[in-house]
């Protein structure tokens, strides 16, 4: 079995759109945050499986295709990977809040889904997100979970390690113990690279 790390994009991967009712919607509009090529590659190192896991409800409001967005991730994943940071999958959840999903986050299943594709034990994996519906995600599929703090948000709920920026969560996971303490918890649109 393999162990993963999921991450959320907007916010994790690269810089959010400007306010919460706008969305990444171009590719030149896809900033990578400084940390993420080194934060991905000591992920690689230390043999995680790299998995993008992301609520895109700007398919749902029309404001781009799945084809593009497809389009997106895969330069994204071929970008990062021609430097070394590579991603082994991208999920994405393409549906408006409501009706709810099981893909949406906070449910976990995009998580359970690349699990399965990817053979991976969630119980040695982490969900690494800037958001309580990440950190959410993460526990109900039975992983650990590391929030990237925002300036803008005072209450930062219960995951396992809190960090300013994703390469300070990877430096923390990397300095914990892989050993899993007991007291630890236990209709979506794919596209691979």
């Amino acid at each position: 079995m393999n162990k993963a790390a999921f991450l959320d994009r907007d916010g994790v991967i690269n810089r959010k759109a400007p306010t919460e009712d706008e969305y990444i919607t171009r590719w030149e509009e896809m900033h990578i945050i400084p940390g993420v090529i080194e934060a991905i590659v000591l992920l690689n190192r230390a043999g995680f499986r790299v998995i993008v896991v992301s609520n895109q409800r700007c398919v749902a409001k029309g404001l781009l295709t799945t084809g593009e967005l497809d389009a997106m991730h895969k330069r994204m994943c071929r970008e990062l990977g021609a430097v070394g940071a590579k991603i082994d999958g991208v999920y994405y959840c393409p549906h408006e809040e409501q009706p709810p999903c099981s893909c949406r986050k906070p449910e976990p299943g995009m998580l359970l889904a690349a699990a399965a594709e990817h053979q991976v034990d969630l119980t040695s994996s982490w969900m690494i997100g800037d958001s309580e519906k990440d950190v959410a995600a993460g526990r109900s599929a039975g992983c650990r979970t590391a929030r990237i703090l925002r300036p803008d948000v005072t209450a930062y709920g219960n995951a396992d390690v809190l960090a300013g920026s994703l390469l300070e969560v990877v430096q923390q996971i990397l300095r914990r113990k892989e050993t899993r303490p007991d007291s630890w918890p236990t209709d979506m649109v794919h596209s691979d690279r």
